[in-house]
């Protein structure tokens, strides 16, 4: 036994090595960097769209881990082999889902400092640099959008007026705002009167805004989900917010949070912050400011209005990982009132007392988050601001904003395409319309309006599924007043001109293959 026993030892001694042994981690370092500009240089040629099928990588790998240590070399051809197909390409050129998540070196390598440090930011004392990084670019950002000074960090840096933190998502932003404001109120009210506390938004607010209620103990019959209209190219009304609000008094609920967006997930839509925001102060409501997406455009002048009014907000939030060049996850949020986070999520144990946090001279950002652990995740945003500037990152924007502006003209010149909803910023909303859809021979246009709707919408999903399916571009889809569109979303990093045109070709393809096939089918059936 002692013998084996040895052997075992000497075996595994062999075959580990220093898990930061400088000279290794220089030597794989080197190799990932490698790999991943290969990557990069050749991102255009994978499926955008991943085409595996489900459970596919169990029947690749082993069912357990290996006992002794592989090589970087090898792990990386699995990577290449394995791990590859089953990626569906965010950074790819040729990706136009969902909403953008725009990579650069500069974020990619601030990302690796961050990864690197590897500290653990939940107070001043854990790493200073960490949080008077944060605390600067947060000021920084909030100067380039205008933001007003109730939103930033006063100059003597201690945050007794507004300040700004990074989380790691939209949702978590909205949690803890939502969760401050429920405090808030409570603390006036009685904790016993949580069921009567109302949450507005339009019917067009990203699902977070929900989950955040269900996770902060909202009574969810006391969600209001505003229905919006085209007549307000599906904003939110102020008029409506104030009679649905007027309705909760009336039965004897209590107004709590606003939630209002710049660029919804469906279409880009705005809200109108100034009016909301002026209804809502008349009952003490917090409003909170989701520019998730389009925020990142507002340093530019010429999209600076579309948050006019965001001075009389409570909290405002943007997703520097969306549309700002900022690896995932990096969520902006500024608030007026950080007392209000502090109070509600602030916990104080024996083993976190320190003499920095008790001279409360320090900013424990631990305090202002659901979690306490948190990533440093300004070195990556203080590398994407100083690597590009301003005038870069704006001409970077404007970049895109010119290519969807270049796609929209391409749908408008083909009468079988129609825009949905009027482009706002880099995405495009669009579908084959009913009229090359329904044809005479058919007899579909005797079903009425609902049934040519059903029948538009359906082949538009067909459509968009067929493109997907190619592989060659990538693009989802929203349904918006009961239309099904189709979403183009400029934004990935490495996307020009080129990619768009390529683009409403393959577009032009299927759907010439759509409907030669629908024609096809319909003279068939008349003949027989």
């Amino acid at each position: 036994m002692g013998s084996l026993h040895a052997d075992n030892l000497e075996s595994i001694s062999v075959c580990s090595q220093n898990p930061l042994d400088p000279d290794e981690f220089r030597r794989q370092g080197h190799m990932i960097i490698d790999f991943l500009a290969d990557y990069y240089r050749d991102v255009e040629n994978y499926p955008v769209r991943s085409q595996v099928e489900p459970g596919y990588l169990s029947k690749r790998l082993p069912e357990s881990a290996p006992y002794n240590s592989e090589s970087i070399e090898t792990i990386l051809q699995d990577v290449q082999k394995d791990i590859i197909p089953g990626l569906t390409h965010w950074q790819s050129p040729n990706y136009f889902a969902y909403f953008p998540s725009s990579g650069s070196i500069a974020g990619f390598l601030g990302e690796m400092l961050s990864t690197g440090f590897n500290v653990v930011g939940f107070n001043w004392m854990s790493s200073p640099a960490a949080t008077e990084l944060e605390s600067i670019v947060m000021n920084w950002l909030g100067k380039m959008l205008k933001l007003p000074e109730s939103f930033l960090f006063s100059s003597d840096g201690n945050g007794s007026s507004g300040g700004g933190v990074l989380q790691g998502t939209t949702c978590e932003a909205i949690l803890c705002t939502l969760t401050a404001a429920r405090d808030q109120m409570l603390n006036k009210i009685g904790r016993e009167n949580i069921g009567k506390l109302v949450v507005y938004a339009s019917d067009q607010t990203h699902c977070a805004l929900q989950k955040a209620a269900q996770i902060a103990g909202i009574n969810p019959k006391n969600f209001r989900a505003i229905a919006t209209s085209k007549a307000t190219e599906f904003g939110l009304s102020p008029n409506s917010l104030l009679s649905t609000i007027l309705e909760d008094l009336d039965s004897g609920l209590i107004p709590l949070f606003l939630c209002a967006t710049v660029g919804t997930t469906s279409s880009t839509a705005v809200d109108p912050i100034g009016p909301l925001c002026e209804v809502a102060k008349r009952y003490g409501i917090w409003v909170h400011v989701d520019a998730a997406y389009a925020g990142s455009a507002c340093i530019c002048p010429e999209f600076r209005h579309f948050i006019d009014g965001v001075e009389d907000a409570d909290s405002f939030s943007l997703n520097a990982h969306k549309w700002f060049f900022t690896t995932l996850d990096c969520c902006c949020l500024w608030v007026k009132d950080p007392n209000a986070l502090v109070k509600a999520l602030s916990t104080n144990p024996e083993y976190l007392k320190n003499k920095a946090t008790e001279s409360k001279q320090v900013i424990d950002y631990k305090d202002w988050q659901i979690a306490l652990s948190r990533r440093f995740r300004s070195m990556k945003l203080w590398l994407v601001l100083r690597s590009y500037g301003v005038a870069n990152l704006r001409n970077f924007l404007r970049s895109h904003v010119k290519m969807a502006k270049q796609f929209e003209g391409l749908i408008a010149n083909d009468k079988r395409f129609e825009i949905v909803v009027p482009r706002t910023f880099a995405m495009v909303c669009f579908r084959l319309k009913p009229t090359a859809i329904i044809s005479k021979k058919s007899g579909l246009e005797n079903g009425g309006d609902n049934h040519v709707e059903d029948q538009t919408n359906e082949i538009n999903g067909k459509l968009l599924e067929s493109i997907n399916a190619s592989g060659r571009i990538y693009m989802t889809h929203a349904v918006i007043g009961g239309i099904y569109m189709i979403r183009f979303a400029i934004g990935a990093t490495l996307t020009e001109e080129r990619h768009v045109n390529l683009a409403w070709k393959v577009v032009q393809e299927h759907t010439d293959t759509i409907l030669g096939e629908m024609n096809g089918n319909i003279d068939h059936q008349i003949e027989g």
